[in-house]
């Protein structure tokens, strides 16, 4: 339709050109109500005219010759050229333009189609097949209706946007750039490491679902790991909650993984077919309202007549024919209101996953590993972590993920703020609690117990399956004497304890409990050792260590004020460590996790958010700078070496105030026999401790001096906000010239002394030294018998004297 407005002449027939299409017709004037006019805003239109007989041209078959006019080009006219010609035509085109070609053709044949049908419903058609073409001549009204709405819709588009769309669809329809060779993450460079696939035949007993076989098969993951064999047929198979015990890097989280990943597939099979039902049911119920319809016999007097002549005239142009009118039909929109209806997103994507871990490092492991394995599901993973923003948060789940793994501080927030993802939570078919024992420790994590009080209470679904996993999940401490004389003490053991965490976590029924732990709770290809110290010698043994032997390090300590002060120390000694603890923001946490992974010598300085579940590669060595104050950390700490069958060591540096925690960690973990002593070569400690000692007085020095400009320049922008004058005696450091100048000499004099003493190498020879194995043997070379006979009487002779001196300092 054209509306023609007063300042127009009327003209009988027009044209009009746009950039790439052309159209040309007759305008005829429409006979309009004179009630129209009425309304106030037509009070300008003169009359409605409707455009006939036009014709859309592509711009790519008009002539582009110099001077001369564009001539309109239909489609029979190009049809009537050669194969061949027609066949370089399309292959200089651009895909664009083969694309609208297409689709003006399938217009061409929706027409003839409809045409026939119209013939077959004209002629003599039987009884018992006119249901079903008064149903496929709706259906065919229906969608050539929608056609013609979306290409007036293109019609009304200024040049300008159809020239922006054309160029975002060619951008779309180019090859997509090769992606540049990045550095994996550090919790997926363990999954990374297979290309090919492999046979995971050992697999298929276990009840997992074929999607993720193929996963598995890809991570190049042969045969699970004992903790996966047993925890999965009674995950999957028997629908059973699941407590498990298991040394660390054992593949607890495939374990919880994969029958999650299978009750998501069960629950969207079954609403796949409820879904089914319910739309065999409405297609019914929509036929019956076709047959209710009250079709007008299609009249064969000459009007008709004159409408298919003007039909097959207009054959050639692709919208001739898109709208047909019918005539006296009635609908009963209030029969079947309810079959219309819009679902509820709540109910069609729920939340059918929770995974809630006690650090966001492990929350981010968690999720790059169910999304490499449920990588051919489709199944949609979010995390919810504090550090991070909560509006990008709130938007990841606006999308409705079917797994949520979190942390409980952000999840409880994002809960009490009622977002929709996570009001309704009694669809949730599976609650993971990693780390159990730690999570439910009595003060730590009040969100959790708030959380788990929830979900047992008014968001409880009897169907519900709970997965409670963690290293030292049956490790029970030594309760002290004092604590257990009073009245209303209960000595714990391990069944109490079990019963304890099911009763707070709402474990339903009775469990399967696999407890696969050793006494020790470590792997037994991990060696312990020790240094016995003093408070200030700890920083000469972790620089001579890390001297001494080369490879990824993680250095723990107890407290954020120790890893600051051993990072600024470290880094000037050229170590170039990197820090991780809670006080720093969580990309650059992220950031230096994945640095650490990717470099094969480096040390890692961190508090104990990194002890838990991280699973980095190739961590060589573990050093308790401070011992841990509960066993369970102890263990946690070793386990992030010597990691799925790998070799690793772990050293303990006590000092006077680590006696009292270091005796509780033997007497819960039943350690009768002491740790064997790192060897250390004393000869190399005198140049240990000039170094150390130098680059101390450095850190103090600039450490105070940082402290003394962080708190002038907060007295001062807060003195300039408030138009105050400061003080001398507010500011810190001496106002003295000539005192700052002697100690910036004093302090560029102590940097070029340590430059050159670390210029100069300690260790004659690299590695001289060996840490203790468990297998206690070296390799020998290839020698005749002889020889070797008597290299093997040195070696035996060379430990015996390591054994008596080892007994005389006991």
């Amino acid at each position: 339709m054209k509306t023609a407005k007063r300042r127009k002449p009327f003209k009988s027939s027009s044209k009009c050109q746009r950039k790439g299409i052309e159209v040309t017709g007759k305008w005829k004037p429409v006979a309009v109500d004179p009630n129209v006019f009425a309304d106030e805003q037509f009070s300008e239109l003169v009359c409605f005219e409707e455009l006939t007989e036009y014709q859309l041209v592509d711009s790519s078959k008009i002539d582009k010759s110099k001077g001369s006019k564009r001539d309109v080009v239909t489609a029979d006219e190009d049809s009537g050229d050669g194969e061949e010609e027609g066949m370089a035509a399309e292959e200089n085109e651009c895909p664009i333009k083969r694309k609208r070609k297409k689709k003006n053709s399938e217009r061409l044949e929706l027409k003839k189609r409809k045409k026939l049908d119209l013939q077959e419903v004209q002629g003599d058609t039987p009884a018992d097949t006119k249901d079903n073409l008064q149903a496929k001549v709706a259906e065919k009204c229906f969608e050539e209706s929608a056609v013609a709405t979306k290409m007036v819709a293109v019609q009304k588009k200024s040049p300008k946007k159809r020239k922006r769309k054309t160029r975002k669809r060619t951008q779309e329809e180019a090859p997509l750039p090769k992606a540049s060779k990045k550095g994996k993450n550090w919790s997926t460079a363990a999954l990374d490491s297979a290309n090919e696939k492999t046979d995971v035949s050992a697999w298929k007993d276990l009840f997992v679902p074929k999607p993720v076989l193929k996963a598995l098969s890809e991570l190049g993951f042969t045969s699970p790991t004992p903790i996966q064999a047993l925890a999965l047929p009674s995950a999957i198979r028997d629908n059973m909650d699941i407590l498990g015990a298991a040394e660390t890097g054992s593949g607890k989280t495939l374990a919880f993984a994969i029958p999650m990943i299978h009750s998501i597939l069960q629950w969207q099979k079954a609403e796949d077919m409820s879904e089914g039902q319910e739309a065999s049911l409405h297609k019914d119920m929509t036929n019956e309202t076709v047959d209710e319809m009250t079709f007008s016999s299609i009249n064969e007097d000459s009007e008709s007549q004159n409408s298919e002549e003007e039909e097959e005239s207009n054959e050639d142009s692709p919208l001739a024919g898109c709208v047909q009118e019918l005539k006296n039909i009635e609908f009963d929109f209030g029969t079947h209101t309810a079959a219309f209806t819009a679902p509820d997103p709540a109910k069609r994507h729920p939340l059918l996953g929770l995974i809630v871990t006690p650090t966001r490092e492990l929350a981010v492991q968690v999720k790059h590993h169910i999304d490499a394995v449920a990588k051919f599901t489709g199944i949609k993973t979010a995390i919810v972590v504090g550090g991070m923003a909560p509006q990008k948060q709130q938007r990841v789940l606006n999308r409705r993920p079917e797994v949520v793994i979190a942390t409980p501080g952000r999840l409880w927030e994002l809960i009490r703020e009622k977002h929709p993802h996570l009001c309704n939570l009694r669809q949730l078919r599976c609650l993971v609690i990693d780390e159990a024992d730690r999570m439910v420790e009595r003060g730590h994590f009040v969100e959790l117990s708030q959380l788990l009080e929830m979900l047992n209470d008014f968001q409880f679904n009897p169907k519900r399956q709970t997965f409670v996993f963690s290293a030292t999940l049956t490790l029970v401490h030594q309760v002290p004497t004092r604590i257990l004389q009073k009245k209303n003490a209960k000595k714990m053991d391990k069944a109490s304890k079990l019963d304890e965490l099911m009763q707070k976590i709402g474990v339903r029924g009775k469990p399967k409990v696999i407890d696969l732990t050793r006494k020790e709770a470590t792997v037994e290809t991990l060696t312990e050792t020790r240094i016995h110290c003093e408070k200030e010698e700890k920083d000469f043994y972790l620089y001579y260590f890390l001297l001494q032997y080369s490879g990824r390090t993680m250095v723990f300590a107890n407290s954020i004020d120790c890893i600051k002060r051993l990072s600024g120390l470290l880094t000037i000694l050229d170590c170039n460590p990197l820090p991780l603890h809670a006080n720093m923001h969580q990309k650059q946490r992220l950031k230096n996790l994945e640095r650490f992974a990717e470099r094969e010598n480096c040390v890692l300085l961190t508090t104990d958010v990194a002890a838990r579940g991280l699973d980095i590669p190739n961590v060589q060595h573990v050093i308790h700078y401070q011992v841990p104050r509960t066993s369970e950390t102890y263990v946690h700490r070793s386990g992030r070496t010597a990691r799925a069958t790998a070799e690793g060591l772990s050293l303990l540096l006590i000092g006077p105030d680590d006696i009292t925690n270091l005796r509780r960690i033997y007497k819960t973990l039943g350690k009768n026999e002491e740790l064997p002593v790192f060897p250390v070569e004393t000869k190399y400690m005198t140049g240990i401790k000039e170094r150390v000692n130098l680059a101390r007085q450095i850190e103090k020095v600039e450490y105070h001096k940082n402290k003394a400009r962080q708190h002038n320049s907060w007295f001062q922008q807060a003195a300039e906000s408030l138009e105050l004058e400061l003080e001398d005696d507010v500011l810190m450091g001496g106002q003295d010239e000539e005192e700052d100048r002697d100690k910036q000499k004093i302090l560029k004099g102590m940097k070029k002394q340590l430059r050159h003493l670390l210029s100069q190498p300690i260790f004659k020879h690299l590695m001289k030294t060996k840490y203790p194995t468990q297998s206690g043997r070296l390799p020998l070379p290839l020698l005749p018998v002889t020889k070797a006979n008597s290299a093997l009487s040195i070696v035996l002779q060379q430990k015996e004297s390591k054994q008596g001196s080892r007994t005389k300092l006991r």
